[in-house]
């Protein structure tokens, strides 16, 4: 009987949802960036560092994260362009892979140096992919298309439009 009531329950919330109730309780991602591609074409990357963070929301497919990393400008040695930004995701109901997408906002800010730019606003869409490694683990790979623009205490504009890949690691139980 309890068999029965069990395979009721997991059948109904499969066709609610589309997604197993018990495929994935809660999750925990720490991810950090491999690299940034500026297109806005007023600055170059020479290399980036800092760590996303992700946790996925107990039995719904959505998730909260905060973002802040640095990234190094080619031929200024003090100056950095400073990303801060916070998401929400929606992992997909997808077997053996993790597919997530998401949106994000926060800021952009040119640190060092005596820049006389102001902090400005960026916005972001992403998608991650993640492969189990190990029962309660997967690694996943991640792909960011920013929209960043800041402003110089002139009114000049500096376009910090680009890409981030990122590497990390989900902690799902």
């Amino acid at each position: 009987m309890k068999k029965i009531i069990l395979t009721a329950f997991a059948g109904v919330s499969l066709l609610i949802s589309g997604t197993p109730v018990f495929a994935e309780l809660f999750s925990v991602s720490v991810g950090i960036p491999l690299s940034h591609t500026i297109t806005g074409k007023t600055a170059e990357s020479d290399g980036v560092s800092g760590s996303f963070v992700h946790a996925k929301l107990p039995l719904i497919p959505v998730g909260l994260g905060i973002e802040s990393y640095k990234t190094k400008v080619k031929d200024s040695a003090s100056l950095k362009i400073a990303t801060m930004m916070f998401d929400i995701f929606y992992l997909l109901p997808v077997p053996i892979i993790n597919l997530t997408l998401g949106i994000g906002a926060g800021n952009v800010n040119i640190v060092g140096g005596g820049s006389n730019y102001e902090k400005g606003s960026a916005t972001q869409w992403y998608t991650s992919i993640g492969i189990p490694i190990l029962p309660l683990f997967d690694i996943h790979i991640s792909y960011r298309s920013i929209t960043a623009k800041n402003t110089k205490d002139s009114g000049t504009k500096l376009d910090l439009s680009g890409n981030v890949t990122g590497v990390g690691l989900a902690f799902v139980f």
